[in-house]
């Protein structure tokens, strides 16, 4: 058995044990560089305030920002301190985004594919080393060894073996998801399957085929009945055509001449319902946030969170970026579904996710249970920096502006010159000095 593999096999089982370990002592584990689950978390003061100050700050980056719309939740303990959207549905018109709008989720998809394959697994359904193969008889890889060799965990913890973003862009170029499975078999691998980390949308989406191979349900109807409705999430679905049916739902907007322009959804994503294909409201996410929290054991069981959200495998890439991540990041790690990051000697459960015209992200600390997530309906960087700022005061942590709202507002407001540039704007500015992405828009990342 590859070393790696079983070094993820040791992780859970020392995650289960710490668990069993929590139950019966109330000693909190001390963070370390790799980050693992803490115990049960104790009572912690009222983060209402702060919530409060963070539902004002969201408006502001709306308001000043120039961003069409957005939408915000934050809990505490199984609670909702703050659900609220700000801004607009299109840029175009004035119907405000509401607690029911419906955006799509992109890469926060993941978490629900990962999620429906451990109820699978703890319902003797599915099994994490089940090979792809065997359910799957046509599929291929490089090799006859790597293609059996490759798990269910394999896929869902992005260690299929294969090169970053494999086929994402014939993908998004219209190519069918059937047709970009068989070319797998060609495909180049930068490792066997299991031993490195490479984020993947369509070897992950391999997930829906296996589901329906020991169900004989269609993913998208597994996921409805055994999320979906017991939490609650009735305005969530899949697809085009029913994020477009839903009473309120937000536009995607890209950055155009004169600002944020309204677009047609594109359908790429959509072919891959596991990786990319949810959408929902603030409200249903915020029923998530509280389930992956801990706090709806009826539907979600300790077992399979913790299951999903054990590290599997470094990503060091992640490490990168955005300068909060440089700065509060120490380790950074793919669990199954979900990304596990060391934020300031804390354990922070994450993921985000990104297509044309929406972003967005949800994250909690397990040892503060305090989370949040964001929506919104453009391409800007700007709302992004809320989520840091949101963590920092959950730990009392010395406030940083990572919005940086007031350098944001005066280049949004500032005067656009014929060729698009905006006053103030110099060519290859620092980002600290001049958030590029509040006029044009940030480089879309496949998370």
């Amino acid at each position: 058995m590859p070393a790696t593999k079983v070094t993820s096999q040791l992780l859970r089982a020392a995650f289960c044990a710490l668990l069993c370990l929590a139950a019966s002592t109330s000693a909190q584990a001390t963070a370390t560089a790799q980050p693992t689950a803490p115990s049960t978390p104790q009572q912690e003061p009222s983060f209402m305030g702060n919530a409060r100050a963070m539902d004002a700050l969201a408006q502001d980056v709306v308001d000043r920002g120039h961003i069409p719309g957005l939408a915000m939740a934050i809990v505490q303990d199984g609670k909702i301190l703050v659900m609220r959207g700000y801004g607009v549905v299109d840029a175009h018109g004035t119907e405000p985004v509401t607690t029911d709008t419906v955006f799509r989720l992109a890469s926060l998809s993941k978490g629900f594919a990962a999620t429906l394959a451990a109820m699978l697994v703890h319902n003797g359904l599915l099994g994490w080393d089940m090979r792809i193969a065997d359910h799957l008889p046509a599929f291929r890889l490089a090799s006859l060894q790597y293609t059996t060799s490759l798990t269910v965990r394999d896929i869902l913890s992005q260690r299929a073996g294969l090169t970053h973003n494999t086929y994402d862009r014939d993908l998004e170029s219209d190519v069918p998801f059937e047709e970009l499975v068989q070319k797998l078999a060609n495909a180049p691998m930068a490792c066997a399957p299991g031993e490195c980390y490479a984020y993947q949308n369509v070897s992950f989406s391999l997930i829906g085929d296996i589901v329906f191979a020991v169900t004989g349900d269609f993913y998208t109807h597994q996921v409805e009945s055994r999320i979906f409705q017991p939490l609650g999430m009735y305005n969530s679905s899949y697809g085009r055509e029913a994020l477009e049916a839903s009473p309120s739902w937000a536009r995607p907007h890209v950055r155009g001449a004169g600002g944020w322009v309204p677009v047609r959804t594109r359908e790429a994503y959509y072919r891959i319902p596991p990786a990319a294909g949810v959408n929902t409201s603030i409200h249903d996410m915020a029923q998530w946030l509280i389930a992956q929290m801990g706090h709806r054991p009826d539907v979600l069981s300790a077992e399979v969170l913790a299951d999903v959200h054990t590290p599997l495998v470094p990503t060091p890439d992640q490490m990168h970026g955005a300068p909060w991540r440089r700065e509060r990041l120490s380790s950074a790690f793919y669990a199954t579904g979900w990304r596990i990051f060391n934020y300031a000697g804390h354990t922070l459960v994450f993921h985000g996710g990104a297509v044309q015209g929406y972003r967005s992200e949800i994250a909690f600390l397990p040892d503060h249970d305090i989370g949040a997530v964001l929506l919104w309906n453009s391409e800007s960087a700007v709302p992004s920096g809320l989520m840091p700022m949101i963590l920092d005061r959950a730990l009392g942590m010395p406030e940083t502006d990572w919005v940086e709202l007031d350098q944001v507002g005066r280049v949004a407001a500032a005067p656009r010159h014929h060729d698009g540039t905006r006053s103030g704007y110099k060519p290859g500015m620092r980002a600290g000095k001049y958030k590029a992405a509040a006029h044009k828009g940030s480089k879309r990342r496949r998370h």
